[in-house]
């Protein structure tokens, strides 16, 4: 199995391959369960791109006949497949609040890739307008494009030869470091809570490799602004809330000021992220609409049999087809959050909940992918607020739920919260693969990827 390109009298290009997809697999279950565990351990997970190209040449290289295309498709299907892991920051929450005892297999996948194939859907007709339209400099898909064009031309072999050697490195030092900590003969981590004047606060430092990974991928900038936003929680705001709100008697001072910090000041941050994804979508609004005006143009030209005629950066998929998908998977999306609307109070109003819910996936969908898609190219994949968009999806659904349900009784609360992550968990597939995916069609655009079309070298 072999996607190729190829003009009059030019040789085949080879792109989407079997041996890429298999390599792409393999790759996708090794980065996807690393950043699983980032996800669970420390709230951030990290874009793969750069790591999954790297292997991906290192790998191809023993094959002749590989290209840059072939490398872009295997590190687009690591990259693309692993950052659904950030899903670990909404599914766990409905084992904490006690709805589900595990994790139910099939309804997880079922989940995830409804989310996930919205998220395709809604980052196609994005793509003009945040792609190829627009300056955004999206520095991991840049830096990805660059990887491929180094370790595919002059000298490349020997570039893939260093990047895979200091990736093997660097996962045996952090393994043994790993595991140098779980023995107790290294500290991994210290935490130390103390008052500071009539309130109190905390101060923490971890030694994990994986922090160093991480710090390293975000940049200096990026370090530097969520340092400012430590300060600013916890040398400020922890600080003045603990202060009006003292510690209760039998309440050790650690916990008292990590609950000050989940239930207050951590909402003061999803404001803040709140404020600036609206005025986002303000600034790219008229570009979105723009890109999709062209999809429709792009589309009528097509069923006038004009379609060959269109440039490369013009043939999207067609756009009958992306919002006959979205609408088409509102019907599983349905039948899913039916079956959590069978218990009280949601079970005496299913159909209104259920509508009114899925009008909030498709209208929330195209915001959120806007946004992460947007941030995606302004500072990168691994950097995007996603977790940040997901706080403020919930408590959207949430002020939904609670203006249908105003009176319930405290067991009756837990159906609810678990129905305002499910419906969080769709919207945040959307969130990540729109984030993740403008980002490695800017990769694709900039080593001139086909997707599906032909052209001639």
């Amino acid at each position: 199995m072999a996607t190729t390109t190829q003009g009059a009298g030019v040789s085949a290009i080879k792109e989407l391959t079997l041996r890429g997809i298999i390599l792409g697999a393999l790759i996708t279950v090794i980065l996807t369960a690393a950043n699983v565990y980032a996800g669970l351990k420390i709230g951030l997970t990290v874009a793969t791109s750069i790591p999954a190209a790297v292997i991906s040449m290192a790998v191809l290289k023993f094959f002749k006949d590989s290209t840059i295309q072939e490398n872009n498709i295997v590190q687009t299907i690591a990259s693309a497949a692993g950052t659904l892991s950030a899903i670990v920051f909404v599914l766990p929450g409905l084992v904490m609040v006690g709805w589900w005892t595990g994790f139910p297999y099939w309804l997880s996948v079922a989940v995830i890739a409804i989310g996930g194939i919205l998220g395709v859907m809604y980052s196609v007709p994005l793509r003009r307008a945040l792609v190829t339209g627009t300056d955004l400099p999206y520095p991991e898909g840049v830096a990805a494009a660059e990887v491929l064009k180094v370790g595919t031309g002059v000298g490349g072999v020997e570039e893939n030869r260093r990047g895979l050697k200091m990736i093997v490195w660097s996962s045996v030092v952090a393994a043994v470091f790993a595991t140098l900590a779980q023995t107790r003969l290294l500290v991994g981590e210290v935490a130390k809570a103390f008052k500071l004047g009539s309130g109190a606060t905390a101060a923490s430092s971890s030694l994990s490799m994986l922090l160093i990974g991480v710090g390293h991928l975000v940049g200096l900038a990026v370090g530097i602004a969520m340092f400012v936003g430590l300060l600013i929680s916890w040398v400020f705001l922890v600080p003045h809330y603990t202060s009006i709100a003292p510690q209760a008697p039998g309440v050790e001072l650690d916990a008292f000021v990590n609950g000050v910090f989940r239930n207050q000041v951590r909402f003061i941050g999803a404001g803040a992220i709140g404020v600036a994804s609206i005025w986002t979508l303000l600034r790219i609004m008229g570009p979105i609409i723009a890109g999709i005006r062209g999809a429709m143009a792009a589309s009528r030209a097509r069923k006038a049999g004009q379609g060959d005629s269109l440039p490369l950066t013009e043939r999207d998929l067609p756009i009958g087809i992306v919002g006959g998908s979205i609408l088409l998977l509102m019907i599983p999306i349905g039948a899913l959050l039916y079956a959590f609307a069978s218990t009280d109070p949601i079970a005496s109003n299913p159909t209104a909940t259920i509508v009114i819910s899925i009008l909030y996936i498709l209208i929330a969908g195209i915001v959120i992918a806007a946004i992460t898609g947007y941030m995606a190219g302004l500072i990168g994949a691994s950097n995007s607020p996603v977790s940040g968009v997901g706080i403020l999806s919930v408590l959207g659904i949430a002020l939904i739920l609670a203006a249908l349900f105003p009176k319930v009784d405290p067991q009756a609360t837990k159906a609810l919260v678990a129905f305002a992550l499910l419906v969080t968990a769709f919207i945040f597939g959307v969130a990540t693969i729109a984030n993740n995916n403008l980002q490695d069609l800017k990769t694709g655009q900039l080593v001139e990827a086909t997707r599906g079309g032909s052209r001639s070298r």
